[in-house]
């Protein structure tokens, strides 16, 4: 019999054991997987939706609930601001691009938002059906809206006030698709887009003469605006020139997002240490089990050694049980991080959050075996140093 083989029957002749023993190394390693799906999957959101907007404008407040908010849709807005004073802004040397948004309406927890086709474009946003839209109270639907809610190209839906399921919806002012988003695995994904000029009707109505009309316009606000700036050089002075000369804010989504990550960091932390302590446990546990093995089988390894067999071989056998351990340890490991991971992204999708997904596979994740191996040759060492520099005699002598 191979020494793979009897390490493997001697292994499950203790399955309590065994089992605690693989129990605290796979919590141990699944945390850690987890870890790294997560922190990698958030920092690539982050990454990609944040990518060419250098500042966020918008109603005077917190600016993290600002970039929150605005680029990812994940908090309530500060507020409005006055349409008249974003179009100045626009017309800034310093800014390049200027996206008004437009939000306080949603369907089924999906948020609406008012824009220009500068949006989508934006994120490089391709159409998987239908066109565009080309007139108010048309809408495109993002990938993961289409799928959740079924609604396809013709079809028509009533907003509902709020950011959130539940609000009053606007019955007498039907969206109707124009069209679905591609998946672009950017937050364009759980969004529903139109023009500003749907959100203003919804909420304005019909103007009943030219001098209403004319009222309303001057009135209209926006939530938000998305800013590129024209060179590097405008981070300098344009936030501190719309925080001390507007009534608006401006706010740097790099900074806000770190400050964010610095915060989040600390869970991080706690949820790392965790997993070191299990592992830990793990070690001192596998390291027991291993050093009890040499003392209950002293009559199985003087027969080894009577037999011929080298030390090495009877060393061998209990390192092999410590690799089993290892092995099947990490495919547990794995297999509940990306479990774990993926049962968190279906609870986010649910409530339209950052997406995540279980099946990613990371290079980062081959760390994750060679820990587990690095564990279990730690705890192995001193009684497979044991099991070698045993001899027949000695092993005889202790009955």
């Amino acid at each position: 019999m191979s020494t793979a083989s009897l390490a493997w029957r001697y292994l499950w002749a203790r399955p309590l054991a065994t089992v605690l023993n693989l129990l605290l190394l796979s919590l141990g390693l699944a945390a850690i997987t987890l870890l790294l799906l997560v922190r990698t999957q958030v920092d690539r959101a982050f990454e990609r939706d944040l990518a060419g907007i250098d500042a966020v404008v918008g109603a005077k407040g917190s600016p993290l609930q600002l970039i929150l908010s605005g680029v990812f849709h994940l908090d309530v807005p500060t507020g409005n601001i006055p349409l008249a004073e974003a179009q100045a802004l626009a017309r800034d040397a310093r800014v390049a691009q200027l996206i008004p948004l437009s939000l306080g309406d949603s369907y089924r927890g999906f948020r609406i938002v008012g824009t220009t086709r500068d949006y989508p474009a934006h994120y490089g946003a391709e159409l998987a059906q239908g066109a565009w839209w080309q007139a108010p109270m048309e809408a495109v639907l993002g990938a993961q809206v289409a799928r959740a809610t079924g609604l396809a190209v013709g079809g028509q839906f009533a907003g509902a006030h709020g950011l959130g399921a539940g609000g009053e919806e606007h019955g007498d002012e039907p969206y109707r698709v124009s069209g679905v988003l591609a998946p672009c695995g950017c937050v364009l994904d759980r969004l529903v887009l139109t023009a500003s000029e749907s959100v203003w009707r919804v909420h304005e109505g019909e103007p009943e003469d030219e001098a209403e009309r004319q009222a309303l316009e001057a009135d209209r606000e926006i939530t938000l605006a998305l800013v590129r700036y024209r060179s590097p050089l405008a981070a300098v002075t344009f936030p501190r020139y719309v925080n001390s000369a507007t009534s608006m804010q401006a706010a740097a989504p790099a900074l806000e997002i770190t400050r964010l990550l610095r915060m989040v960091g600390v869970g991080t932390d706690v949820l790392r240490g965790f997993a070191a302590v299990l592992l830990l446990t793990a070690g001192l546990s596998v390291f027991i089990a291993l050093w009890s093995a040499v003392r209950e089988r002293r009559a199985d390894l003087a027969l080894l050694r009577m037999l011929g067999a080298p030390p090495r071989r009877v060393a061998g056998l209990l390192l092999a049980e410590a690799l089993w351990l290892a092995a099947l340890a990490t495919l547990l490991g794995l297999a509940g991080g990306h479990g774990l991971t993926a049962l968190l992204g279906w609870m986010l999708e649910n409530d339209q959050s950052v997406p995540l997904r279980g099946a990613l596979w990371l290079a980062e994740e081959l760390w994750v075996p060679a820990l587990a191996l690095t564990v279990a040759a730690l705890a192995s060492a001193l009684p497979v140093l044991a099991a070698y520099r045993s001899s027949a005699v000695s092993l005889l002598r202790e009955f």
